[in-house]
């Protein structure tokens, strides 16, 4: 079997032996994943010792541990602001200003597929409210432009081009909407009262298999109403993206969401679908360079707001979101520890929309975002806007075709593959069998039975009679890529834990020579 995918245990008593540290015990054969060990709760009399504890215990859901392994994933805004040239609606927009009139979303997908994605976010409603489907609540959608005669619908095409070939399928709805602002819906100030969903309307010869009584506002059963569309209409979906966007609404004006409606909805609806990154499966990451933090923790201090929303204990740019000094300042903040893993969004434009003055990313500035986010534990989510014609432009194309061959190059044959390997106390060591020259080298832990446990590891070499330190670093999780500063010769390769929370468990020890 290859070396990357075999799994080593390290167990904590025998780490903290050689002179690592961790907490008491190793772990006994844990049970698969599932949502009742995704968190804990935390109480105000915990310890820093207790504290570490629990949060050495908590792991992903299938759906979290799925979702990770996507590693590279695309955004598609796409909507009335590709044909205004804005970046934010204003909700007013005459829908038949859409006219992508050459949509082909089978080059999306395509071009997708090759530059290494493995699924895809549409911009179904933005802030605009703008709707890129036939709707029955707004008349802020697509139906409403002559573009084909008003039968257009793009999330179907979407979705049918994606699953064809062979990418999972994403949707993302503002939560923000200006144009139920202007209709009176949205910010209206209306108290959250039972609301039955879907809300059936003149001539809807819809038989829902059953219906949901959920609490919500005006505009928050809207939201529901759409949701339901969306999820029961358009086949399987992966992944439903909300950000916290509240609109350029008046001051004074507010719209509080129902977040624990909206989630419950979802859960029951499409139960493998991720809910980010205002949601509890995933989280952003805190900034829009996709660059994760250097030591990037999946297990967060978290509270929770607004009716259910997960948010961050401490802020969400805070250098340092999971380590043990940063689960002991947030403790006073902290409701659960939670895996929350971080998602990495950037626009391989300057802009999140269309732009025919901008020109897409360069091979090098990508390499470094994915090595900075996919290489940190985390998951890259690139935009790439279609055009005004409905297509991704070529510039777009090539550079994503270039990105997966860079990307190929930097991590060819894995050389550890199939090699000899040992177990001992906090130590994976690999034999090549010959002298290799390696400049890459990626790890992960087996996060799904065993969670994240590393905090501190060393890669060393055995060169010239002796194991030498090649490089070292904090966390790995599901995905850690060191990159050498120069190839290093050695036959022999080992990885050793030096702190760690509890057991840990290597599910990958490759080992690259780049071709770059």
């Amino acid at each position: 079997m290859a070396l990357s995918r075999r799994l080593f245990v390290l167990s904590a008593t025998a780490l903290a032996a050689s002179g690592g540290t961790a907490t008491a015990s190793a772990l006994a054969a844990p049970p698969p994943p599932s949502d009742s060990r995704s968190r804990i709760p935390v109480g105000p009399d915990d310890t820093e010792a207790e504290l570490v504890r629990k949060a050495s215990q908590v792991r992903p859901t299938a759906r979290q541990v799925a979702w990770q392994k996507l590693e590279r994933t695309a955004f598609l805004h796409f909507g009335v602001n590709t044909f205004t040239g804005l970046e934010w609606g204003t909700g007013d927009e005459d829908p038949n200003v859409f006219q992508p009139t050459g949509l082909d979303t089978d080059q999306w997908a395509r071009a997708l597929r090759d530059g290494g994605f493995k699924l895809a976010i549409l911009t179904v409603k933005h802030h605009d409210g703008f709707v890129l489907y036939p709707s029955r609540y707004t008349n802020h959608t697509v139906a409403y432009s002559s573009w084909r005669a008003g039968e257009g619908d793009v999330l179907r095409s979407f979705a049918d081009s994606m699953r064809r070939y062979g990418l999972k399928v994403g949707v993302y709805l503002s939560p923000a909407d200006e144009n139920q602002y202007l209709h009176g819906v949205y910010a209206n100030g209306s108290t959250r009262t039972t609301r039955t969903i879907p809300t059936l309307v003149d001539g809807d010869d819809r038989t829902p298999d059953a219906f949901y009584t959920l609490d919500a506002t005006d505009y928050g059963a809207h939201m529901l109403n759409t949701l339901y569309e969306v999820l029961t209409e358009y086949g399987p979906i992966d992944e439903v993206w909300f950000d916290g966007a509240q609109g350029r609404i008046p001051p004074g004006h507010v719209e509080d969401y129902d977040w624990d409606s909206w989630y419950t909805l979802v859960r029951s609806l499409a139960p493998d679908a991720a809910i980010a990154v205002t949601g509890p499966d995933v989280r952003w990451v805190g900034n829009e360079g996709g660059t994760a933090r250097e030591d990037e923790w999946s297990v967060l201090p978290v509270k929770e707001e607004q009716y259910g929303r997960t948010d961050w204990a401490l802020s969400y740019d805070t250098p340092d979101e999971g380590s043990r000094s940063a689960l002991v300042s947030a403790q006073p903040n902290t409701d659960y520890l939670q895996w929350w893993p971080a998602e990495c969004d950037v626009s391989i434009h300057d802009g999140w929309f269309y732009h025919p003055d901008q020109v897409p990313k360069g091979v090098e500035e990508l390499i470094d975002i994915y090595f900075g986010s996919v290489g940190r534990n985390s998951v890259l989510l690139l935009n790439v806007p279609p055009d005004t014609d409905g297509l991704l432009a070529a510039p777009d194309v090539a550079r994503l075709r270039e990105f997966r061959e860079r990307v190929d190059r930097e991590l060819p044959e894995d050389l550890a593959r199939g090699a000899r390997t040992a177990v001992s106390p906090g130590r994976v060591t690999v034999d090549l069998g010959t002298e290799q020259a390696v400049d890459r080298v990626r790890l992960a832990e087996d996060i799904g039975r065993y969670g994240q446990q590393v905090e501190a590891f060393v890669v060393e070499a055995y060169v010239d009679g002796g194991w030498t330190e090649v490089t070292r670093a904090g966390t790995i999780g599901a995905s850690r890529i060191l990159l050498l500063a120069a190839p290093v010769r050695a036959r022999r390769w080992r990885i050793r834990v030096t702190a760690a929370r509890d057991a840990v468990k290597i599910a990958e020890f490759g080992l690259y020579r780049s071709r770059v």
